[in-house]
């Protein structure tokens, strides 16, 4: 079975790759066992030179405690000592230089016991006097412990020269494969890259070709994703009538009809839904007029015959009387939060430069009483927005704060702050009220949700369902943290321009 072009040269590149790989693997084993032996040789000729280095040191120490006590010069006794200072610090090298091999360890540790001995020997020998009798004494007491040490250096030194000797054998052996590895290697890199060359050569031919072919094509392709471009942009401005004229029987053609009925669907959809908003509008007046009117009516014959017939009514028929008033100011508060509700996202409103520090003050003018407190936090913002929206938004949260509250007079008390979250301001509205337990947060948005007695005037379950709707219509989000005798926090974001 033939393999495709493109299958050739993956299987010549992984192949490629295999083979440097290998070579370069050799070479950097090669190179890295030559350096290992190197330091090995290195490390051998150390241990040899401290072997020298002790022999002589010895020697030195010896004769400059004999010459000292034959000729009672003290210039000996500092040579004496500077040497055996010396062969103790050169024993406790050598010891850790072959601590790696057992064998020359125990022989190390072996000659530093003997250098040890014979220093605290030659130093007792300090405490007498210098006499040609003492020296005699010294010279035929050391001869045993120097036949002693003569012999452990000389097996430290030929058992270091064996290791010495091979290890310069493979020193030698990777000298000679290194450079032969990185040769073999660069060969191999100059013919694989010379052959996959020409292979990429070949296929930039062959792809020159069928780009010449396909310069048309995509022209062509270029020329009716235009068109669509140009239906998505007129569609975004608002234009549904737009149409694509592209007979093409490819995908691209399917797409072209698709679209052209999905602008003629849009059409129609928001044709209807303009003539829905007439519809809604007109219900709105109708409401705002034909009904409220009624309302105002009856409210007025109530108060009248409160005022006109005040002495006739029994408290039982006051009682009544009252009840239907509560009910039919409750009645129109419901009209009228219906009507705020129905144009709450359809209102459109123009966009100012607002200080929200400035239209808080404004609206707590407007709703909240002056025994209330309104605190207002550093770095609030001013920014362009919608102001009536977001009056309106403080102005339900304020209104609610304040028709909940039952405290003690004087205390009431709001917080505004807000914080940079981005895209958006995330404010929070805190009060002192009674509080909202965590199984109603999710409620008290929802249309006609109260938590107080639904025969309450003011109480008609809108006003949070008005400022969730009018936050949602921005891509923003509210949100309260509560808990019962503890006040509220409604936290919501609004986008920044």
């Amino acid at each position: 079975m033939a393999l495709r072009l493109n299958t050739k040269i993956l299987l010549g590149f992984a192949i490629a790759l295999s083979v440097l790989m290998a070579t370069s693997i050799t070479a950097y084993v090669t190179i890295r066992e030559l350096s290992r032996y190197t330091k090995l040789v290195e490390h051998s000729y150390r241990v040899l030179e401290q072997t020298d280095d002790l022999r002589i040191g010895i020697r030195d120490a010896q004769s400059g405690m004999r010459n000292y006590l034959l000729l009672s010069d003290t210039t000996y006794l500092s040579t004496y000592q500077r040497n055996a200072f010396l062969i103790q610090r050169k024993a406790t090298a050598l010891h850790g230089l072959v601590a790696d091999d057992h064998s020359q360890h125990l022989r190390a540790d072996t000659l530093r016991q003997l250098i040890q001995r014979q220093v605290e020997e030659l130093e007792l020998y300090k405490t007498y006097p210098p006499s040609p009798a003492v020296a005699q004494t010294l010279l035929l007491n050391e001869r045993q412990p120097l036949r002693v040490f003569k012999s452990t250096v000389t097996r430290l030194r030929q058992y270091e020269e064996r290791l010495l000797a091979r290890r310069n054998q493979q020193q030698s052996l990777f000298q000679k494969l290194a450079p032969s590895a990185i040769i073999l290697s660069a060969v191999l890199a100059v013919i694989i890259v010379l052959w996959l060359f020409n292979k990429i050569v070949v296929e930039l031919h062959a792809n020159d070709r069928l780009r010449l072919e396909l310069t048309q094509v995509n022209q062509d392709t270029a020329r009716r994703i235009r068109g669509i471009e140009h239906l998505a942009r007129q569609v975004v401005q608002g234009d549904y009538k737009v149409k694509i004229t592209d007979s093409g029987q490819d995908r691209l053609g399917s797409l072209a009809t698709l679209l052209n009925q999905m602008t003629q669907a849009l059409d129609d959809a928001f044709g209807t839904l303009e003539k829905r908003n007439q519809e809604l509008d007109q219900f709105a007046y109708v409401a705002s007029h034909d009904l409220k009117a009624p309302l105002r009516g009856l409210t007025s014959i109530v108060r009248w015959i409160e005022d006109e017939q005040a002495a006739e009514l029994s408290p039982a028929l006051r009682t009544y009387l009252d009840q239907m008033k509560g009910r039919l100011a409750r009645l129109e508060d419901l009209i009228n939060g219906l009507l705020a509700y129905a144009r709450a996202s359809r209102t459109e409103h123009p966009v100012e430069e607002v200080s929200v520090a400035q239209l808080a003050r404004d609206v707590a003018e407007l709703v909240v009483p002056p025994e209330f407190a309104l605190e207002l936090a550093p770095g609030l913002p001013t920014f362009l927005t919608d102001r009536l929206s977001l009056q309106q938004v403080f102005t339900n949260l304020f209104s609610n704060a304040v028709k909940y509250y039952h405290g003690p007079a004087g205390q009431g008390h709001l917080r505004v702050s807000c914080r940079d979250a981005g895209r958006h301001y995330e404010f929070r509205v805190q009060d002192n009220g009674p509080g909202i337990a965590p199984e109603h947060h999710q409620k008290i948005f929802l249309l006609f949700q109260t938590l107080r007695d639904r025969h309450t005037a003011e109480s008609t379950g809108i006003g949070l369902s008005i400022v969730k709707r009018i936050i949602d219509d921005r891509k923003g989000s509210i949100h309260v943290e509560s808990a019962l005798g503890q006040g509220a926090t409604f936290i919501f974001t609004w986008p920044k321009g």
